[in-house]
């Protein structure tokens, strides 16, 4: 089998990759790992998510990607808000507690409400948002939200996934430039 299927697009080729190939490749790819929450009423709801990043920097604009089956989804749909927790180097059950389906994924887990939404203790970064715009994005749905709050912990290290593995980062003493 090939990694490649054909299919015609607008008059040109397009080529898919397998499902096999996509996923091996991005399992390659080292991410940031945060529990994204958002609270309805009493109600907080999350889950753990690889798929963000930084959109816009004027205005501050970070992006989301949930399941199309995801309840948080549907949360998110009826609040319009979101936080990102990125967990630290140490939160890896965290990450694997709202990584699950179904139940109370709250149950055991220190967290406190901060300006209406679930922050869970010791994350590394907090970023709180408003969902300016939902987008298809395949099977999950992309939320633009503007950053209205964002905060830097005090333990830096950044819990990341590569290769079906958590780990951290560690620094190569070569300093970025841009």
């Amino acid at each position: 089998m090939s990694d490649h299927d054909s299919a015609p697009a607008s008059g040109t080729v397009a080529r898919r990759v397998s499902d096999t190939a996509f996923r091996r490749a991005m399992a390659a790819v080292a991410t940031p790992v945060s529990v994204v929450t958002t609270m309805e009423g009493e109600v907080p709801y999350g889950a753990t998510v690889s798929a963000f990043a930084s959109l816009s920097m004027d205005p501050p604009m970070a992006m989301i990607a949930l399941d199309e089956k995801s309840g948080l989804l549907a949360a998110l749909r009826r609040t319009h808000r979101f936080a990102l927790n990125v967990l630290g180097a140490g939160q890896h059950d965290l990450a694997g507690a709202f990584a699950r389906r179904g139940g109370d994924k709250f149950a055991g887990v220190a967290w406190h409400e901060e300006a209406g939404l679930p922050r869970l203790a010791g994350v590394s970064i907090w970023v709180e948002c408003v969902v300016e715009q939902f987008l298809p994005g395949g099977d999950h749905t992309i939320a633009a939200g503007l950053v209205t709050d964002a905060r830097v912990g005090e333990d830096l290290a950044p819990l990341v996934y590569h290769c079906h593995q958590f780990g951290t980062h560690a620094p190569t003493g070569a300093a970025a430039h841009g």
